[in-house]
């Protein structure tokens, strides 16, 4: 590795980690301890940060090579602008602009019993739990993700330096 390029590809490599971590750690937070319990689309939203964060580890792991790294660094900033154009189209359907696809469901897997459908709280993808000054966790995942998704895109553009 080069020592001009290592902290051009650690800082990319750095926000393409940071961001997805923050804002997947937040949801679950928000989950696990507020019970906060997600909807369908929720977990639409949670889906590339996820993806996002195994591209910056493996960012991490390549990083001696520079051009697997920076590709891998890309897609992760992709992945978590996609979560955020979820997120606006989450928010949407909170609004009532639009309806949403489906309508919310368990994320169980396997046969479901009836006592397991009882007790599943039920969530609805057009009604927000929980607002901050009036903006939903969609909203503010929306916000977050396409900033964060942009701050990564940014660097990755400028090789990883905040300079343009």
């Amino acid at each position: 590795m080069n020592l001009r390029t290592a902290p051009t590809v650690n800082s990319m490599i750095f926000w393409a980690l940071l961001v997805p971590c923050a804002l997947y750690g937040s949801a679950l937070i928000a989950q696990y301890g507020f019970g906060l319990h997600p909807c369908e689309m929720c977990y639409w939203q949670r889906w590339p940060h996820q993806a996002a964060i195994v591209l910056g580890l493996l960012a991490l792991l390549l990083r001696a090579n520079v051009t697997a790294a920076r590709l891998l660094v890309l897609l992760a900033g992709v992945a978590v602008i996609i979560s955020g154009l979820i997120g606006l189209f989450h928010w949407g359907v909170e609004q009532g602009f639009w309806e949403g696809l489906t309508s919310c469901s368990t994320g169980a897997s396997g046969p479901i019993s009836l006592t397991d459908i009882m007790a599943a709280p039920v969530i609805r993808c057009d009604v927000p739990q929980w607002k901050f000054f009036g903006i939903s966790m969609a909203a503010m995942n929306m916000i977050g993700s396409i900033v964060g998704g942009l701050i990564i895109l940014r660097l990755w553009k400028n090789g990883g330096t905040s300079a343009s």
